[in-house]
């Protein structure tokens, strides 16, 4: 397997891209919320709501987030259902529509597919995707609430 310090320096960062992905979401919860006012039942309106500006970043964030579950595992994070549940606390924070969260999941699992599909072992090019993805993830947390939050 891979050195002590390449595992810690990869735990490291994965910790740093998890509380950013968590401090991004909290804001966009907090930016979303609804200023008291009375919103009619959903089965009352017909108006069909656009997905968020941020939705493909978003996507993108959910595909990063499920290769980052198959290969995080694969090489010997042990960091168990971390990143499953990091998807599941976007989810909970974003409370998109039964469409979206579909496709939100649907991403999630095509980012852990595609790479249970091609990697079998932990190899060096597995870990320099798993540090492409987490730099990807840190950047994307980060531009979005800088772009898309007040």
């Amino acid at each position: 397997m891979f050195s002590g310090i390449l595992a810690g320096h990869l735990i490291r960062t994965a910790s740093v891209f998890v509380m950013i992905l968590l401090v991004t979401l909290h804001s966009l919860s907090v930016n979303a919320q609804t200023d008291g006012k009375k919103t009619p039942d959903a089965s009352q309106t017909r108006i069909k709501t656009l997905p968020p500006a941020y939705n493909s970043e978003m996507l993108r964030l959910a595909e990063i987030i499920g290769a980052l579950h198959y290969l995080r595992e694969l090489c010997g994070a042990n960091e168990k259902l971390l990143w499953r549940n990091q998807m599941e606390n976007v989810l909970k924070n974003e409370d998109p529509s039964a469409e979206r969260k579909a496709e939100l999941i649907s991403r999630f699992n095509r980012g852990f597919r595609t790479y249970q599909e091609i990697y079998r072992e932990c190899t060096p090019t597995a870990v320099e995707a798993v540090n492409l993805y987490l730099r990807q993830g840190i950047k994307l947390a980060g531009e979005i609430p800088g772009q898309f939050g007040r």
